[in-house]
């Protein structure tokens, strides 16, 4: 199964042109990239802050722009954070998710928001 990777190179070529127009590149470390991609998950969630669900409706708008905005940073820089350690990110996601499939059999947990450690053993 392919997980949209035609779109994150596109993105990825985006990016890198913008920060090469910049010439950024010299700071793109992959620690100075997870650093970045933290804090812009960390502005993603300021947003949903003090909210009861952070539906649209709850949202608005306005914030709802905003959200979707720090959305792309969070993007962007996973991308070039990938791109950095030649991560094929949609091949990590086709693996993650056999993993998460064994640790989380539908059948088992459905409908349960538990940890896989906190079900009991079949």
């Amino acid at each position: 199964m392919n997980y949209g990777n035609n779109h994150l190179h596109e993105i990825r070529a985006v990016a890198r042109t913008f920060v090469a127009e910049r010439d950024w590149g010299q700071f793109h470390t992959p620690k100075n990239l997870s650093s970045a991609l933290s804090v812009e998950a960390a502005e993603l969630l300021e947003h949903f802050q003090w909210l009861k669900t952070g539906t649209q409706e709850e949202l608005g708008a306005d914030k709802l722009t905003q959200v979707r905005h720090e959305m792309a940073d969070v993007l962007v820089y996973l991308v070039l954070l990938a791109d950095q350690l030649d991560v094929d990110l949609g091949a990590a996601v086709e693996e993650k998710m056999a993993l998460n499939r064994a640790k989380y059999p539908a059948d088992k947990v459905r409908g349960d928001a538990r940890k896989y450690h906190e079900y009991p053993p079949d």
